[in-house]
């Protein structure tokens, strides 16, 4: 039994998985003790055949149970795991147990088939192939066969057969047929044959029973309620008022020929007799008046031989009659074959036989078949089983750069950044909300291949640069796993502190921004205020009348208009002054020392405590809940401490040799350009010089006290000297008031 190593990587604590052997020790580790429990089968990079194999009850989802019982199985297939441990496609038959005999037998039935050159191994193209040409030739080994496969003679009739009944599929994916449909088609049609012969015996009402039998039953809603009202007269003759119309109703309807028409349908058809006969000269001429006459000249009459009247035992009988065709009828176009049997009225025993041997000549072939589906699979489990499980039971591969994660997309090209992980997310919505739960700044890329392939989307972790760089309709490149370069665009941004000086510098970010904002926003209401008022003004001074009238007496001052504007502008430009002058005033009254401890101050206050948070999410960074959001069930966390950030995130260095030279090629072509066209943008060099001079003597000027201190405490300056350019430090005595004369006495 070998031995089971753990090891750590990136914070968790996972199981080596270098062989075949330890895997199978392996999975017999308590669940809580696999990284992953459960995976889609989406967005795995490896053949999609064998995580086909994995999913053994079909829900799109790969568990600990079906991997636990593939090794189990592999285990019992394979005495060699030489091949396993490499991941090779290619299977050694003497490698096989006695176990996999039927699997055996495939292999070297398809190595024969396939005239191959070695006959002790087979490859996963070899099965394949062989697989494919069996397909391809009508021989699935489920009973179930194209007609482009059968005889041609028989070809025409498998069509019509198959068109009688629900379609079934081969394992190829083509519509066939199948002996229990050939078994059907015998029952139905010697059912519809024997139908067909009880046609007589139905079809009581003459060579038009059909028609006849429908229009018995277009008129049946009338007559029926006419010959249960007569019974009720005849049980109650005093009811026979009751199925009459109140005066009241016939007032009321009167002008109104649609309620009139309803009225005159709620009516019997004719006066209702005890004796249940319906005398055909009175029935009222109401809604249905036509289509009884009708039925009486057609249908009544030439059926009962009485031109004047029907009885109720005779209408009993007619529906009987009429309901013995309709359900012949509904039976006869029930039939799945009535069409076929109406097109081919005699089909060949032998024709149906030749079917239904083609059928079981292909169901012999499905031990065939079948071992060679188990050998595809034992095949598949050498080459990716245990790659899966170091990406299901352990993860080191996420945490390794030379080595490719099954979860990985590709490798995105962004902002002069290279990102090594991307996963596949199906829903952005419900991705995102899960990942910002999280401390990683995440992006969603759109992944958009250029050989006209569907588009994608993943989910990118950034760890290194600045996030602030990155924004929305961003564009790069991303390399799938295969080398393939597409578009990608940035379309949506999970945003958080990537490196400790941004989590520190975010506050002012903010605050930046929001000033900005503010600032804006001031701007453009002040714009529209001043063309609101210039408006207005104008406005008024158009309206004004041409010729001035007398000026009264006491004129009011004016309160819009260009006046009023002008004074309003007066009054802000003087608030705006006045606050500059106090805040001049109050710097002024500061030295640059007081300046700068105060700015150091409030960065150390702002930026420490912001410091602080942005480390501690640094060091919670977890990989798992991007995993997570695309469908993984983790056990553990996958942290990304910030010395393993640039496993995800880099900027790749300069080649070997190469060297950078400092000098700048555009300002040697611009001055050209200037001197050409005789122009001149900016500052000449002397006005330069003179800002330069200027900036330094007010910082120098700001600390003059501190400078010509120490400068004189070091005697670098003559004492005279230092007297002059120095304040006194001590101030002058007051004067003391002379003394008082004592008192002569």
């Amino acid at each position: 039994m070998a031995s089971l190593i753990y090891r750590r990587y990136g914070g968790s604590l996972q199981v080596d998985l270098p062989s075949f052997d330890v895997l199978e020790e392996a999975v017999r580790i308590p669940e809580t003790q696999w990284i992953a429990t459960a995976c889609p089968l989406e967005g795995l990079n490896c053949d999609p055949r064998f995580l086909t194999f994995l999913d053994t009850d079909g829900n799109g989802r790969i568990r600990v149970a079906e991997v636990r019982a593939a090794v189990e199985w592999a285990a019992k297939q394979l005495k060699d795991r030489k091949r396993a441990d490499e991941g090779s496609p290619m299977l050694e038959l003497d490698a096989l147990t006695e176990e996999a005999r039927p699997l055996r037998g495939a292999a070297e039935t398809i190595l024969r088939t396939l005239k191959a050159p070695d006959m002790a191994r087979i490859s996963l193209d070899q099965v394949r192939a062989s697989e494919s040409a069996l397909r391809a030739a009508g021989q699935n080994g489920d009973g179930i066969v194209a007609p482009a496969h059968l005889p041609e003679h028989l070809r025409p009739l498998a069509v019509d057969l198959m068109a009688c009944f629900p379609e079934v599929k081969n394992r190829a994916g083509e519509a066939g047929i199948d002996p229990a449909m050939v078994q059907r088609f015998r029952e139905e049609r010697t059912a519809l044959l024997a139908h067909l012969d009880a046609r007589s015996a139905a079809f009581t009402l003459g060579d038009t029973s059909l028609d006849t039998a429908k229009r018995i039953r277009e008129v049946a809603p009338w007559l029926e309620a006419y010959f249960m009202q007569c019974r009720l007269v005849a049980a109650q003759p005093e009811a026979a008022a009751s199925l009459r119309l109140r005066a009241e109703r016939v007032e009321g309807v009167l002008g109104d020929v649609a309620a009139l028409g309803k009225a005159a349908g709620d009516l019997p058809i004719a006066p209702p007799e005890p004796a249940g006969v319906l005398e055909w000269s009175r029935i009222h001429r109401g809604p249905a008046y036509e289509t009884l006459e009708a039925f009486r000249r057609d249908v009544a009459t030439p059926v009962t031989g009485d031109a004047r009247r029907l009885t109720d035992p005779a209408w009993r009988e007619m529906v009987a009659k009429a309901d013995a065709v309709l359900a012949w009828q509904a039976k006869l176009d029930a039939s799945p074959v009535r069409k076929l049997v109406e097109v081919r009225p005699t089909v060949e025993a032998a024709d149906l036989a030749a079917i239904e041997s083609a059928c079981a000549a292909d169901l012999l072939l499905k031990p065939t078949l079948d071992a060679i589906v188990e050998l595809e699979r034992l095949v598949l489990y050498q080459r990716w089983l245990l790659v899966f499980a170091n990406n299901f039971i352990s993860m080191p591969n996420i945490y390794m750069p030379r080595r490719l994660a099954l979860v990985e997309k590709g490798t995105l090209i962004l902002g002069g950044r290279k990102y090594t992980l991307s996963v596949l997310t199906t829903n952005r919505a419900a991705h995102a909300a899960l990942t910002a739960q999280g401390t990683t700044c995440v992006l969603y890329v759109q992944v958009a291949p250029k050989d006209g392939a569907p588009s994608y989307e993943v989910a990118v972790p950034v760890t290194r640069g600045r996030s602030t760089d990155l924004v929305v309709g961003k564009r790069g490149i991303f390399y799938d796993v295969d080398g393939k370069e597409h578009d990608a665009t940035v379309t949506h941004v999970i945003r958080q502190p990537v490196s400790l000086w941004e989590a520190m510098t975010m506050p002012f970010t903010r605050m930046g921004a929001f000033i900005t904002s503010k600032v804006e926003g001031l701007a453009t209401a002040g714009e529209k205020t001043f063309d609101t008022t210039l408006e207005k003004g104008y406005t008024q001074t158009v309206a004004a009348p041409a010729a001035a009238a007398p000026a009264p007496a006491a004129a009011a001052p004016a309160t819009g208009g260009i006046a009023g504007m002008v004074a309003a502008g007066s009054i802000a430009a003087a608030a705006l002054g006045s606050s500059f002058a106090f805040i001049v005033t109050q710097v002024k009254s500061l030295t640059l020392v007081d300046l700068i401890s105060a700015a150091t101050l409030i960065a150390i206050v702002v930026m420490a405590p912001a410091g602080l948070l942005g480390w501690l999410k640094l060091r919670r960074r977890n990989l798992a809940l991007l995993l997570e959001g695309s469908g993984w069930a983790l056990n553990d966390r996958l942290m990304l401490t910030p010395a393993l950030s640039s496993l995800v995130t880099r900027r790749p260095k300069l080649p070997k040799g190469a060297r950078v030279d400092r000098m700048d090629m555009v300002r040697p072509e611009l001055i050209r350009q200037q001197e050409e066209d005789g122009e001149t943008e900016g500052l000449s060099g002397w006005a330069r010089l003179g800002i330069a001079l200027l900036v330094l003597f007010v910082l120098l000027w700001q600390v003059r006290i501190p400078i010509l201190t120490a400068m004189c405490g070091a005697r670098w300056l003559s004492e005279d000297t230092c007297a002059v350019v120095l304040p006194s430090s001590v101030e002058p005595a007051p004067a003391t008031p002379p003394a008082a004369a004592p008192a002569t006495k």
